[in-house]
């Protein structure tokens, strides 16, 4: 589909510092909208400037509270449309819902398949996120996705700020190829944890495949939630004579007790992207040096003038 009006970019209440970091790389102003509430809690959206036949872009990452920040979306989708937008873009640097993409025990919903319709049938013609959980979640939309990589941001800043006796670790064996792609552009060697139960009702022993001693281990996933597992798996690295022990992940998300778990960690530093917004605990933590955050807004606008001029978004980030 060929577009030819100007790109406007759009912003919910999910993270509005994001958008307009994103529109200074565009050099664009941010749509004006209305993004409040009413009394009753519903969101009142209304549209501030005219959109017929603009080519939009709405900046929402559906991260907690994700049913708030997901029915924003999906509302802001239909008004775009009903306003004759001439394509809209869902812009979803964080995926919700992610994790919730297969039917992995009995009578449990495929959460990641129902989202990508709802935002199909409320309007977007175009999805661009960033480090699915789950790449197969692609194929949940019948809409085109372009699946961006956080590594390059992540990769970038090691070779800029090098680790002696680097090694990257995954922390489980599903992220392994992940932790090997990393490796090989960071010129390290690779481990991983092997988590496992030796016998029912025993607490879960994290093993670690490789030589870590004397190590700098960097872990790396996706994204980090609670905390809990990673700050295990840095545990292990330190029993296993590991010199020092980081974390890179695409998403911190960071919920619950995360911040404290982290805190009380052998983690020496954490490197996330801003595709979430930092808790004010978790600013604490950043002021303290504890957490690194890498912005991807750069990135996201070479993507989204990509889209919009019609040339290759993968061919940006090999």
């Amino acid at each position: 589909m060929s577009v030819t009006g100007n790109i406007k970019v759009f912003s919910g209440n999910a993270y509005r510092e994001l958008a307009e970091e994103i529109c200074t790389n565009l050099s664009c102003d941010l749509g004006q909208a209305n993004t409040g509430r009413f009394s009753d809690g519903e969101f009142n959206f209304q549209i501030g400037e005219n959109v017929r036949g603009a080519d939009v872009f709405i900046i929402q990452p559906t991260c907690p509270p994700t049913d708030k920040h997901l029915m924003e979306l999906l509302i802001m989708l239909d008004t775009f449309n009903r306003a004759s937008a001439e394509r809209v873009t869902a812009v979803i640097p964080y995926f919700g819902y992610s994790r919730s993409d297969k039917k992995d025990r009995p009578r449990v919903p495929i959460s990641a398949k129902l989202v990508a319709n709802l935002i199909t049938i409320a309007g977007a013609e175009r999805v661009l996120t960033i480090d699915l959980h789950a790449a197969q979640i692609q194929g949940f939309f019948d809409i085109p996705v372009d699946h961006l990589y956080a590594a390059p941001v992540m990769v970038n800043y090691f070779q800029e700020n090098p680790i002696e006796d680097l090694i990257v670790v995954s922390p489980d064996t599903g992220g392994a190829e992940r932790a090997r792609a990393y490796a090989k552009r960071l010129d390290a060697g690779l481990a991983l944890c092997d988590k496992r139960r030796e016998k029912a009702n025993v607490a879960e022993v994290m093993n670690i495949v490789g030589d870590v001693t004397g190590k700098n281990c960097l872990i790396i996933d996706d994204m980090c939630d609670t905390g809990g597992t990673i700050c295990k798996v840095a545990e292990a690295l330190h029993k296993s004579g590991a010199k020092g022990v980081l974390a890179a992940f695409s998403h911190g998300v960071l919920s619950g007790k995360a911040i404290d778990n982290i805190r009380n960690s052998y983690l020496q530093k954490v490197v996330v992207t801003n595709t979430i917004p930092l808790s004010d605990e978790g600013k604490e933590l950043q002021a303290e040096g504890r957490i690194v955050v890498l912005s991807v807004a750069k990135m996201l606008a070479r993507a989204i003038k990509s889209i919009h001029d019609e040339t290759s978004v993968s061919s940006l980030f090999i």
